[in-house]
């Protein structure tokens, strides 16, 4: 295992630097990433076909993490309810040391390798689900653990990690490694490697909805109308794809409750 995320940083004296090479620096470096995810695209498409297939048949997308990795897990799952009108079981966050990890660390909750599975068998996981393990080291027990368990129970695996030939990457059946090289501050992988998983699970969980059939076009068809904005741009999307004025959208959309609805009722006249 080549460990870069712990590499000494190739900046010093940071607290010599201005504000204004401080956010230059971190820029200049954040500016590397995008690269990085770029050279990963096929070992993200091919989790993305075999999460598609999976939830075809029933199957749910689960990822697991501690500290950061888990934290952006949970928010990549908890926008697609909202994002794709899906049921907020279909694709589920979980963190080492639960809930209160999300606002607050937990000590040594990242440690203990048998409670992702613990976690995991809470939501019934079974082998047409995917589990995704979220590391940026690559070597978190609790998330090894549950990739391990998972492969037990049959149950289809992937990870997430920041750097080359690690233990996740092993255990996994589709891993994904983006290596972003040491972080600005030494060992802080909430900045580049952060930054790397966030656009990954974008990556993943926005086109697996869309060939789930959640998007019609380039529209968020399906978004839960949860406000005014959201209402305002689905009465939007209602006009431009079916032609109709601003009352007449607002009047489908509060008849049907849904863009997809609506839409499908003007075209079927």
């Amino acid at each position: 295992m080549e460990n870069t995320t712990e590499k000494e940083s190739y900046y010093n004296d940071l607290e010599k630097m201005s504000v204004n090479e401080l956010l230059t620096n971190i820029n200049q470096e954040d500016q590397t990433v995008p690269e990085a995810v770029k050279k990963s695209i096929p070992q993200i498409e091919a989790l993305v076909k075999i999460t598609v297939e999976r939830m075809e048949e029933g199957g749910r997308l689960f990822y697991i993490g501690a500290g950061t990795s888990g934290r952006l897990g949970i928010l990549d799952a908890s926008e697609c309810p909202p994002t794709f009108g899906v049921p907020f079981d279909w694709i589920v966050g979980l963190i080492a040391g639960g809930d209160t990890a999300i606002r607050k660390a937990v000590e040594f909750a990242e440690d203990d390798k048998r409670q992702a599975w613990k976690d995991l068998s809470e939501h019934g996981i079974n082998n047409k689900d995917v589990v995704l393990g979220i590391a940026a080291s690559g070597s978190t027990p609790y998330v090894i653990g549950g990739l391990e368990a998972a492969n037990e129970a049959g149950v289809t695996t992937g990870c997430l990690v920041c750097n080359a030939n690690t233990p996740m990457a092993e255990i996994a059946k589709f891993p994904i490694e983006v290596i972003t090289g040491p972080e600005f501050v030494t060992g802080s992988t909430r900045m580049k490697a952060g930054t790397a998983q966030k656009l990954v699970l974008n990556m993943l969980s926005t086109s697996v909805m869309i060939k789930l059939g959640r998007v019609k076009g380039n529209k968020m068809v399906d978004m839960q109308l949860t406000n005014t904005k959201l209402f305002n741009r689905g009465t939007r999307i209602i006009m431009e794809e079916t032609g109709v004025n601003q009352e007449k959208a607002n009047e489908l959309l509060e008849k049907y409750g849904s863009v997809r609805k609506a839409i499908e009722y003007m075209l079927h006249l």
